[in-house]
């Protein structure tokens, strides 16, 4: 039995696929999300509880987006430990190349019918039977990365901060102001230099001059093509550089028991 996500902007588009779904006895759930950015939050909610969805049936031209397209958005799932079979489902009929470029199951068009339908439901059903298990970790569950202290000055006395507790860094000329959420610290570092150490231990650089740890962020934002994260009470600007990178590598902290981004 089959848990699938119906994707479209559209909202009578998006009902009638979602009853077409419901109706086929090969399919136990059917979840309806209307942006890229509710789909995210709901495959991150599920892979964080332990579950997935098997399918997503996603329209290509979609708004909303904050930047993506269906083929962008099914770009971004490649990120996940065991991606969701993809069929998109459109008006669009020029698209079917690049769909299957980007690992597509099925193209239908719209208008729908409910035999197309069925044919797209047993293609997933055969991609998702050779789509393996993934592996059992030796020796048990992966190790977390080691934690590092940071001594910092404070009035005369050192004080050593975790490097687990900071959610994101500042770069402030020769110096770096660590945030975590008890108070701030500046220490004598280039960015640069922290970001290299960093990097692989899950922070991310959203900006020249910001670094931020995937850990710590809460929220994702999508507003007028433009990507902010939430850290703590704080909201932080993605600049445009980095957004198409920071977008990849949050929905790759998915699979990593980071906590589950909400997008709005």
């Amino acid at each position: 039995m089959l848990r699938v996500l119906a994707v479209d902007d559209d909202v009578a588009a998006v009902e009638e696929l979602a009853r077409l779904l419901r109706a086929d006895p090969r399919i136990a759930e059917v979840s309806v999300a209307g942006d890229a950015a509710a789909a995210l939050r709901d495959l991150g909610c599920r892979v964080a509880a332990g579950s997935r969805f098997d399918a997503v049936f996603c329209d290509i031209r979609m708004s909303g987006l904050g930047g993506l397209d269906g083929l962008d958005f099914t770009r971004l799932l490649r990120g996940f430990a065991r991606p969701p079979a993809v069929v998109f489902v459109t008006a669009c009929e020029d698209g079917a190349v690049a769909a299957y470029e980007v690992g597509a199951v099925d193209y239908v068009l719209k208008p729908v019918r409910p035999q197309r339908i069925a044919e797209a439901v047993r293609r997933v059903e055969e991609a998702v039977r050779r789509t393996p298990a993934p592996p059992a970790a030796e020796g048990g569950p992966v190790a977390p990365p080691p934690d590092e202290l940071i001594p910092v000055e404070l009035g005369g006395r050192t004080r050593m901060i975790s490097r687990n507790a900071v959610r994101y860094v500042e770069a402030h000329g020769d110096y770096v102001r660590l945030h975590t959420a008890d108070g701030s610290y500046l220490v004598r570092m280039p960015l640069a230099s922290l970001a290299r150490r960093w990097e692989p231990m899950g922070f991310i650089r959203i900006h020249r001059s910001t670094l931020v740890s995937a850990a710590h962020i809460t929220e994702l934002r999508f507003d007028a093509g433009r990507v902010a994260v939430q850290v703590g009470d704080d909201v932080l600007q993605v600049s445009r550089r980095h957004a198409r990178r920071v977008r990849d590598l949050l929905v790759r902290s998915f699979h990593r028991e980071a906590p589950p981004l909400q997008p709005r």
